[in-house]
Parts: C-alpha cells; sequence; structure tokens
C-alpha cells in the first residue's frame, strides 16, 4: 500500500506536469533529504529533492536572542536552515539573478518540502579531479566564483515567488556551538574523558577572540558548504557560471574567507598547500580593499574553527551512530587544523591542543 508520503509527492509531481516522468533514486548526503532523478519524455532531467519538513528541529528566529536559540536547539543556535525549501528556494533565485549557476527552480511546495529543480549534470569537482581533470582551472573558476558571488552586500531578506527567507549572520554564538561540539563527541569517540571545567573554560577564552573577528567580517553572501563535492563543472557555460552549486540552503551573511576555507581546506580531499596559496592570492588580487595580514590571520583562525566543528560534529558524532566511513577524513581535517595551528596569534589554541588532546587521540 502506497504511504501517505509518496502520495503527495506523486500528486505534487502531477501537478507540476512532471507525472508522467520517470523516477530513479540517487544518492544524496548525509542530510535528511532524499533525491531522485527524473527522466522526461523528452530525454531531458530533472533533480526531486524531497525535504520532509517534520524531520528537523526548528530554525533561528530572525529576533531571537542567544538563550532563546540554545533554548531552541542546534539548528537554531549554528543557525542552520534545518533544510528548509525556502531558503534553499530563495538562495538559488538569488544566485542565478548575479550569473551563478545554482539549479532553476521548476516546481517547489514549501510546506511540503518537495522542489523540482534543474539538473547540474554529474561533473562534480572532486569526480572530475579523482578521473584525472586538471583541478587548477577548477580552483580557479571556484575562486573567481566566490569573488561574483562577494560582489555587492547581501539583502536582508531573501525572496522568490511568494517565498521570504532572512539572510541571517553568521555570529559569535553560531560559531562558538559549532566549535564547541568537539567538546561533547571528540572526547567519545577518542576514548578521552570529558574535558574538566577549567579545559573548557581556557578553551572559551581562547577561542572568543576568533569568533568575535568572525562575526565582525561577517559582510558577504556566503555558502557556507563550499567545495569541490558541492560544485559541478559546466564547461559548455561561460565565466563564473561554468561553476554548479548546490547544498547552499544554509548560507548566511558570513566573513570573506569563509567559503575559501571550505574550498582550500577540504574535509574530503587533500589540497596542496601550494594550491591553497595560489588560490589565496588569486581571490585578494582582486580584493584589494582588504588588508591581506589581516584577512589571513582571520581566514587561518576560522579555518581552525571549522575544523575543530568537522572533527566534533560531522565526523566523531557521524562515527559514533556507526558511520564509520567519516573516520577516514578525520587524519585529513587534524592535519589542516595542525596547520593552521602554527600562526602565532593561535599559540595559546595550539598549546590546548598539545595539552588535552595527545597525539594517539588524533585520527
Amino acid at each position: 500500500m502506497r504511504s501517505e508520503r509518496e502520495a503527495e509527492k506523486a500528486a505534487f509531481l502531477a501537478a507540476s506536469g512532471f507525472g508522467d516522468a520517470r523516477r530513479a533514486p540517487f544518492d544524496g548526503d548525509a542530510s535528511t533529504r532524499v533525491f531522485e532523478r527524473l527522466r522526461l519524455a523528452d530525454g531531458s532531467t530533472r533533480f526531486f529533492m524531497d525535504q520532509p519538513p517534520a524531520l528537523e528541529s526548528v530554525v533561528c528566529p530572525p529576533e531571537a536572542g542567544d538563550a532563546e536559540r540554545i533554548a531552541l536547539g542546534y539548528n537554531a543556535a549554528a543557525r542552520l536552515a534545518a533544510g528548509s525549501v525556502a531558503a534553499f528556494v530563495t538562495a538559488a533565485a538569488w544566485l542565478r539573478e548575479r550569473g551563478l549557476s545554482a539549479p532553476r527552480i521548476d516546481a517547489f511546495d514549501a510546506a511540503l518540502g518537495l522542489v523540482v529543480l534543474e539538473d547540474l549534470g554529474d561533473g562534480l569537482f572532486a569526480t572530475l579531479i579523482g578521473d584525472g581533470q586538471d583541478e587548477r582551472p577548477l580552483y580557479e573558476a571556484a575562486v573567481d566564483a566566490q569573488v561574483a558571488m562577494q560582489s555587492e552586500p547581501p539583502p536582508s531578506v531573501l525572496s522568490y515567488e511568494g517565498l521570504s527567507w532572512p539572510l541571517l549572520t553568521y555570529d559569535t554564538l553560531a560559531l562558538k556551538v559549532a566549535t564547541d561540539t568537539f567538546l561533547e563527541f571528540w572526547p567519545p569517540f577518542a576514548g578521552l574523558p570529558p574535558f574538566g571545567p577549567a579545559a573548557v573554560a581556557e578553551w572559551d577564552a581562547l577561542w572568543a577572540p576568533v569568533w568575535v573577528r568572525g562575526e565582525a567580517g561577517a559582510d558577504v553572501f556566503t555558502h557556507r558548504d563550499f567545495h569541490a563535492r558541492n560544485l559541478l563543472w559546466l564547461p559548455e557555460r561561460a565565466g563564473v557560471a561554468r561553476v554548479g552549486m548546490v547544498d547552499f540552503q544554509d548560507a548566511l551573511r558570513a566573513h570573506p574567507a569563509w567559503d575559501l576555507l571550505h574550498l582550500l581546506q577540504d574535509a574530503r580531499r587533500d589540497v596542496a598547500p601550494e594550491l591553497e596559496a595560489a588560490m589565496l592570492d588569486r581571490f585578494l588580487a582582486v580584493r584589494p580593499e582588504l588588508d591581506r595580514a589581516a584577512f589571513l590571520a582571520d581566514y587561518r583562525a576560522l579555518a581552525a574553527s571549522n575544523a575543530a566543528r568537522i572533527l566534533g560534529r560531522v565526523f566523531a558524532r557521524q562515527a559514533l551512530l556507526g558511520r564509520t566511513q567519516y573516520e577516514s577524513y578525520m587524519p585529513r581535517t587534524w592535519r589542516y587544523l595542525e596547520r593552521n595551528l602554527q600562526d602565532p596569534d593561535l599559540v595559546g589554541l595550539k598549546a590546548w591542543f598539545d595539552r588535552h588532546v595527545p597525539p594517539e587521540a588524533r585520527r
């Protein structure tokens, strides 16, 4: 007997003109979303995204204070979109209006959590590079796309066809609760005792200036998960439109280093330090208004914070749930973190990790 959700999906597709499409499952990501590829009679394809709204916790009310956000849960505190279709659709529209290649939205029902969207193909940067394609032109195009994405002040609200979504700031609390997941999930994963009150207090004091700088510099539209598995190569298009983008529903107003550090310190593939340095030079060459030394210091500090978040919230948490495939990414992320901690401004944080996380617990 067909489930109620399947009936809703079939009715939505029929009402949107896609009822006769052949549906095939498609491997998605670690989120609560489910994807199918639709094959139409004319030979074209689309993606069908199913994001049941009830599967995620509540999002951050725009005017909520820190205490309310913490009480509402991680998504609200960290200002994640919780899979919101409104967030995805409005962010896609904003990007497309600026000549960037987010998927075209062909149909949506925000209340049901259903979207039919353009199929940008299978040319993921990570796949192409793994198959031997020269990575440097891809990374150059991705950096140029970031420059275009940051070329104008972001709006306070994104909108599209009756939908609206607040573009909030990646603020101090959001950065803190994300980084703090290392304290929660790494000890049980690595077999360490919980960090004591003194260690936690020192952690907070050492990271606080980093988080404050992150919020102070938050003045550009930020994809928030900009890396080689969320970017597709579209060589038939021109300029920055050659970079297809997906998984941008958690977009925020953030520091201009944020998307760069995701791209250039990719937790799921090695990016050589030489390529990282060249792409940072490329970015800064067209952003002369940025103070180079200050920007690079922020970049390394925020990258360290992000590496701690990934090791905790993403990898250790998933491994504790039995998804052991994430363990293979951990050594690379530790290398990024340790490299960032060589920055003289982060000497206190390096000492904290050296005291509390021995080498054998960094795996």
